[in-house]
């Protein structure tokens, strides 16, 4: 049975508002394109793969979140 847990609006929004930092984003572009190319190390290959987790965790969050506040992404 799932379990309602009221929280602030304001809490709810910040949800909505996250976002990889951009020095972040930046560098996760860079392994992405870095990966297209066939020029990545082995553990950039493990940075990339924890930093696409990372992001989609994030943007499942914001998902969530957006939904409970009826607004789309921007």
């Amino acid at each position: 049975m799932p379990a309602t847990i009221p929280a602030p609006e304001t809490w709810i929004r910040s949800i909505g508002d996250l976002r990889l930092p951009p020095e972040t984003d930046r560098h996760l572009q860079e392994l992405m394109d870095r990966n297209n190319d066939g020029l990545l190390q082995p553990a950039q290959k493990q940075e990339l793969a924890a930093l696409a987790a990372w992001s989609e965790e994030i943007s499942l969050l914001r998902a969530e979140a957006l939904q409970l506040l009826g607004r789309r992404p921007a």
